[in-house]
């Protein structure tokens, strides 16, 4: 069975009780929002208190944000 869901390498820039804004290059300019509703978040291991964090979402999502 496929899975439609991806993990994610990015950045974090901001993050509001509804949605987290992140970019896969570390720039704030190319930074899109996600809702948090259609993702999960994790920090990357080993990167304590890093801006750098795991996102898991829908394919149909990453590739809306134009992230894959």
């Amino acid at each position: 069975m496929r899975s439609d869901l991806v993990d994610l390498l990015l950045f974090e820039h901001h993050r509001t009780a509804a949605a987290i804004l992140v970019s896969d290059t570390g720039e704030e300019k190319d930074a899109v929002w996600l809702p948090l509703s259609q993702v999960e978040i994790e920090a990357k291991p080993g990167r304590p208190g890093g801006r750098e964090v795991i996102v898991t979402m829908p394919q149909w999502l990453a590739e809306q944000r134009g992230l894959v």
